[in-house]
C-alpha cells in the first residue's frame, strides 16, 4: 500500500475523536490482558534513541506476541514525535507513545472504520510475503 502512512494517520485521528485509543505499553498490556477482544489494531514505535532499550524491545517482544496469538494487526513505525503528534494530548510524554492501541466495541461495529479495513489488509499483505510486523512511515503533516 503507497500510502499506509497516510491511512495510519486518518485510524488513529478517527479513534482519537472516538475516544478509542489507548496510549502506552502499561496501559497497552493491561487492556490485552483484560479485554483482548477490544483491541482492534496496534501500533508500536521506536526510535534512534530507544532501539538499544533492552526492556523496551522485550515488551514489544511479548505484546507482538500476543497480537500474533490473537489475530490482531499490528504495525511498526520508526518515529516516535510524529506519532505523539498525531494521537495529541493523551500522549502527555513522549515515551508513553511507544505503544499506541486502537479499541472498538464489537457490538457497536467500530470495525466498520474503512481506514482500518485498508490496514488489516495490509498487514494481511505483508504476513503473506514473510513481513510479520511491517513498519509504517507517517506523513509530515
Amino acid at each position: 500500500m503507497r500510502n499506509a502512512g497516510k491511512v495510519l494517520k486518518e485510524a488513529l485521528w478517527t479513534a482519537n475523536a472516538e475516544d478509542r485509543l489507548v496510549i502506552g505499553v502499561y496501559e497497552s498490556a493491561k487492556i490485552m490482558n483484560e479485554d483482548p477482544d477490544s483491541v482492534a489494531f496496534c501500533v508500536l514505535a521506536t526510535d534512534e534513541e530507544f532501539e538499544c532499550d533492552i526492556a523496551l524491545q522485550i515488551h514489544f517482544t511479548l505484546i507482538q506476541a500476543f497480537c500474533f496469538d490473537n489475530d490482531i494487526s499490528i504495525v511498526r513505525v520508526n518515529d516516535m514525535q510524529r506519532l505523539s503528534n498525531i494521537v495529541g494530548e493523551k500522549s502527555v510524554e513522549l515515551e508513553d507513545a511507544h505503544c499506541v492501541l486502537i479499541t472498538q466495541n464489537p457490538a457497536e461495529g467500530s470495525w466498520q472504520d474503512p481506514a482500518l479495513d485498508k490496514l488489516h489488509l495490509f498487514c494481511e499483505e505483508s504476513r503473506s510475503l514473510n513481513e510479520w510486523v511491517p513498519e509504517i512511515t507517517l506523513p509530515e503533516r
